[in-house]
């Protein structure tokens, strides 16, 4: 029997009803179908996630840190499959040690008109991870989650486009946007969060200024 984490057992319980923020809300049509998976284990220091980090030659919001993932093509079954076919080109997982829990609500990304279901699972057996679709791909981490808590590792970043998000600077890379929303609303689902200053609010550096300009 697989043994989950009881606050990602909670996390995966309660998925469906995650409030959506406005800003990621879908339209009522459009947009193409993606899928991310959101991939926990227990690591050599604690529970952590599965982030890439996206070469900046790839067509897909280059050079920026990510959770892997893709659209959902004809032949995939649907959001699952699509996340963990994308999950084991980009990283080489083993897809048979994964232990799939649920999925949240779909976000809508309107600068690329992606509809995103994200994909929450368990890494019940963990295999050897790496950048395996080098042109899309620059790098793979198994980021702590206690690291990704720590108050210090956390700022709120002025988007090139005028609003301000969630960002965390962790294994040197600084995780923004989409995906450090995301990371956001599931600490706090779950329960994991620590008290941080959200006031404390930086302008991004002119690489991420480069990456937004390119999406």
């Amino acid at each position: 029997m697989t043994q989950v984490p009881d606050w990602l057992g909670t996390l995966a319980a309660q998925a469906q009803r995650t409030r959506v923020p406005q800003a990621l809300r879908p339209p009522v049509t459009g947009g193409r179908e993606a899928a991310v998976l959101m991939l926990f284990g227990d690591g050599p220091l604690g529970p952590d996630v599965l982030l890439i980090q996206r070469s900046t030659r790839g067509r897909r919001h280059p050079g920026q840190p990510a959770f892997p993932g893709g659209g959902v093509d004809p032949e995939d079954a649907g959001p699952v499959e699509a996340a963990l076919r994308e999950a084991e080109e980009e990283t080489g997982v083993d897809p048979a040690g994964i232990h799939v829990l649920g999925t949240m609500p779909e976000l809508y990304l309107s600068f690329s008109d992606n509809r995103v279901t994200p994909v929450i699972a368990w890494w019940r057996e963990p295999s050897a991870v790496h950048a395996a679709s080098p042109d899309e791909v620059d790098s793979v981490e198994r980021v702590p989650i206690a690291e990704l808590v720590d108050p210090g590792n956390r700022i709120s970043l002025r988007h090139p486009r005028g609003m301000v998000g969630p960002a965390f600077r962790v294994r040197g890379m600084l995780v923004w946007g989409f995906t450090a929303m995301v990371l956001d609303s599931v600490l706090r689902e779950a329960g994991l969060d620590r008290p941080w200053d959200p006031a404390q609010v930086e302008d991004p550096p002119p690489e991420v200024v480069n990456v937004a300009a390119r999406d």
